[in-house]
């Protein structure tokens, strides 16, 4: 049986649309909004890899976010569990199905390749159309309340960022103090605003070292503390949410599975998009009946420690959401491989070793990467 996707009452989609509803004094989005009250300004702070069961085993060293997390704090971040549809996720309040970024590396079927879709983008692929959604940002602007999302310099003309940023004014800052000073610039101005604060630093490290480092503890701790001298000067109509794209998982090298080893897990294969915790398999003679029999073949031998899915399988069982446009079903691919043990899949004909460095991982839909927190500050609290 297939997981679930989508297990709490609210998920990423609702953040933003919410933020604006208490800007506007809109009605809050039906369904899934949060509630939240009337403010003058609002800031999303987005923790990259920032997971809510990593949060609660370092609660220790985070005093000021901490003791927020609960059950009820707690939300979905979608699938699959990577940076490209999480943050288009938030960006736009719709899901992968219908934003159209539906994985890390995704199939571009218009110029036969796979492609990156956080640093891919090239005059064949147009952040304005391959990103089926308006932004909140975008409707932010329709509304006349002013957009800001702050971010790290090399961001700040990438078509990822043209992709689920448009409609909003770039800050670009580069440490995550200098992140933190601009939101409170932002806010000295009086006039209505809602700001994307994005931290990357621990995801980042999560790669590099895992989020189980002592590295990973620091950062964690500099972002506490960062948060609470924020919150500590808002006012009565400043409201402040913080969380984050995905979970990570440390993956060491034993968990690394050589699948073109086993041939059967290749035969037929032509492209292998989407990640190391979730492969898409796009098939060089696609077909209803060639998809079930390679899915059956990788169930055969990773079914232990693996979700298979078709396409089809996949879509009927709402892990980009309960609708996939026509124009985004060529993008997943023809069978998924969602790991669920501690493990990272790679192709050793790949001369490039592409990920085998990383430590940190995600993409998957394990609670431990598809849970993040959902914690409010200030007037939203």
């Amino acid at each position: 049986m297939l997981p679930a996707a989508y297990t709490t009452r609210s998920s990423l989609a609702a953040v933003l649309p919410s933020c604006l509803a208490a800007l506007t004094g809109a009605a809050d989005p039906a369904g899934d909004g949060l509630g939240l009250r009337p403010v003058r300004q609002a800031i999303v702070i987005v923790v990259d890899g920032l997971g809510a069961s990593a949060l609660r085993a370092r609660a220790g060293h985070a005093r000021t976010l901490a003791p927020l997390l609960s059950k009820a704090t707690t939300i979905d971040s979608g699938f699959p569990t990577t940076t490209a549809a999480a943050l288009a996720t938030l960006a736009t309040g719709t899901l992968p199905g219908v934003h159209g970024l539906v994985g890390y590396r995704v199939r571009d079927a218009a110029n036969d390749r796979i492609v990156n879709q956080l640093s891919g983008w090239d005059d064949r692929l147009d952040p304005a159309t391959w990103q089926r959604s308006r932004t909140v940002f975008e409707l932010a602007r329709d509304q006349d309340v002013q957009s800001w999302a702050i971010g790290l310099p090399k961001y700040t003309d990438s078509g990822f960022t043209k992709a689920i940023l448009r409609g909003a004014g770039y800050v670009p800052a580069r440490t995550m103090e200098e992140r933190f000073a601009a939101a409170e610039r932002i806010l000295a101005d009086p006039a209505p605003s809602l700001t994307y604060l994005y931290v990357a630093e621990l995801d980042q490290i999560a790669h590099a070292r895992g989020w189980e480092s002592p590295e990973w503890t620091e950062a964690l701790e500099q972002l506490d503390g960062l948060v609470a001298a924020l919150v500590r000067r808002l006012g009565s109509v400043q409201g402040v949410l913080l969380t984050a794209d995905h979970g990570v998982i440390d993956v060491p090298a034993s968990g690394h599975v050589l699948f073109d080893t086993a041939p059967e897990l290749v035969e037929g294969v032509a492209e292998i998009a989407g990640e190391p915790r979730c492969l898409q398999l796009h098939l060089a003679e696609p077909g209803e009946e060639a998809a079930r029999d390679l899915a059956e073949r990788w169930r055969a031998v990773e079914g232990e420690r693996a979700w298979v899915a078709t396409r089809s399988e996949a879509v009927d069982a709402g892990w980009f959401g309960p609708s996939v446009h026509p124009d985004v079903l060529p993008r997943i691919g023809d069978v998924l491989v969602a790991a669920r043990k501690r493990i990272a899949y790679y192709d050793s004909r790949d001369p490039q070793r592409s990920g085998q460095n990383m430590i940190g991982q995600h993409g998957s839909l394990t609670p431990d990467e598809t849970r993040v927190p959902l914690l409010r500050f200030a007037a939203f609290a």
